[in-house]
């Protein structure tokens, strides 16, 4: 008997060796070595994990520590919103009113819009409702109820999700732009306002900039962009609050840059909402005694971004809109790496689950949909929906797993369908002519010094054939000779 053990410790003993020399024998092992030695990611963080179908690993390099995973987290924010809501499901915004309405079919008092969420109102989107056609319900619904003019005003009311409109751990000057604009329950334009930039005709002279849409004719705006010398890039940003209507654009636009469009946040998402259906109203014949105005965080309304003048009523509810599909709002999110879409699904989560969209409460709500799914935690830190934070920590072998299990979700035909091919979204410049690339299905994530990618290779049999996910941090080589370094490690995966 212990003869026959020894052989079995000696048979087992070479085993291991064996299977970890035939590991390291596979092209895509020997690359991934490679990566952190020489070239763009040399001295970089890098985590990797590579698994077949059969669970059988393929590559790994420190595939549990925890890096930042920019917008890989966009994966597990849609993936949980998918998994816990299904992909037909649908944001509303609900229609109300407060006063009375007369038998002539005035309305004495205020029209409400009470965001329920929806992303969508006044997007660019070809998935989403023209404002005019989306206005045309909501004033069908005032008709049903009996309306026929507005003695009062109308009110924008995004206090359906509580909290800050922003991450307090993103940076500062990420808040100024579009992709840090922040969420809330009701908004206008993904909450951006879009301005016509161009340079001085000298160093040192203030920048051109002039808003171009939507509308916010409560800002007070200055403009302290300066122009830069050739070469020296473009740093503006437009800096505001939530708290008062005043915005401030800094920071230089050299001055052998072209003319652009420069997109910024706005912090009157709501408020926005309310002046363009009251200009709507006005512009297509409804009388409208009143201006717009929205409600503040302490549920006093506001007029046109001033300070509160009285306490807000609880409106009597007339009907609701509805936003795209879940399907398309995730696809969307994922093909084009939006941040705004992102943070709103994970502020539906914690509404949905708590009744309290601050973020601690829907940190929890996603750690929840994760525990639901046989996950542990210990290898993800979440702060946020769209991975703008650097507070995010995600190690590729939770990444990997999470991958593994929404492809056992009922939401899997949906969630896969949402991450764009090289060729395409964020993905464009990616190994488009790459042979297959159709049968690559991932998400990148990028910011300064940290580039990722994470997703499928899809079999024949439309099921994951390859799972992977590959985290780089702190890269000091040019983003594009980071991008090409990658880039060859996927070619290897559909070999």
């Amino acid at each position: 008997m212990r003869a026959f053990h020894l052989c079995l410790l000696v048979f087992f003993a070479g085993l291991v060796p064996a299977f970890a020399q035939s590991r390291a024998s596979r092209p895509i092992q020997r690359y991934a070595e490679s990566l952190g030695t020489k070239g763009p990611l040399q001295g970089a963080s890098i985590g990797l994990l590579v698994v077949d179908r059969k669970g059988d690993t393929l590559a790994r390099l420190q595939p549990h520590t925890r890096l930042v995973p920019a917008s890989n987290l966009k994966l597990v924010t849609t993936g949980c919103a998918l998994h816990a809501f299904g992909p037909e499901y649908r944001l509303r915004t609900g229609i109300g009113y407060t006063g009375r309405i007369e038998e002539d079919g005035t309305l004495k008092g205020d029209l409400w819009i009470l965001g329920g969420g929806d992303p969508t109102i006044g997007a660019k989107d070809s998935m989403a409702l023209r404002p005019d056609a989306l206005f045309w319900k909501w004033k069908s619904l005032a008709r049903a109820a009996g309306i026929r003019r507005i003695d009062g005003r109308i009110v924008g009311d995004g206090r359906a999700w509580e909290g800050h409109l922003e991450n307090p751990s993103w940076s500062y000057d990420d808040t100024g732009t579009y992709y840090g604009a922040g969420s809330e329950a009701l908004c206008f334009y993904q909450n951006a306002t879009d301005w016509s930039v161009r340079a001085g005709a000298a160093p040192g002279d203030t920048v051109k900039a002039r808003q171009t849409y939507p509308d916010t004719p409560w800002m007070h705006s200055r403009n302290l962009g300066i122009t830069g010398p050739a070469g020296s890039g473009n740093s503006l940003y437009l800096f505001t609050t939530d708290l008062a209507p005043y915005a401030e654009l800094r920071g230089t636009f050299a001055v052998d840059r072209d003319p652009k469009t420069e997109h910024f946040a706005n912090k009157y998402g709501a408020l926005t909402c309310a002046y363009y259906f009251w200009k709507n109203l006005k512009d297509t014949g409804w009388e409208v005694s009143g201006t717009y105005a929205d409600v503040d965080r302490c549920s006093y309304i506001r007029e046109e971004g001033s300070l509160p003048v009285e306490k807000a009523g609880t409106p009597v509810m007339m009907g609701w809109s509805e936003s795209p599909t879940l399907r398309e709002i995730v696809r969307q999110t994922n093909v084009r790496s939006d941040n705004f879409y992102a943070e709103s699904l994970f502020r539906a989560m914690g509404e949905a689950a708590s009744g309290v969209a601050v973020y601690d409460s829907c940190r929890v709500a996603e750690q929840e949909v994760l525990l639901g799914l046989g996950l542990a935690l210990d290898g993800i830190c979440i702060e946020d929906g769209s991975g703008l934070s650097r507070q995010n920590h995600v190690s590729p072998a939770f990444l990997v797993s999470f991958l593994q299990r929404m492809a056992e979700s009922p939401a899997f035909e949906a969630f896969v369908a949402s991450l764009p091919h090289p060729g395409e979204g964020t993905l464009a410049s990616l190994l488009p002519n790459l042979p297959q690339r159709e049968r690559l299905c991932f998400k990148s994530g990028s910011m300064g010094g940290t580039l990722c990618y994470s997703g499928y290779v899809m079999g024949d049999d439309g099921k994951p054939e390859i799972t992977f996910s590959i985290l780089t941090n702190n890269a000091k080589g040019k983003q594009a000779d980071v991008r090409a370094a990658l880039a060859r490690l996927l070619t290897l995966l559909v070999k």
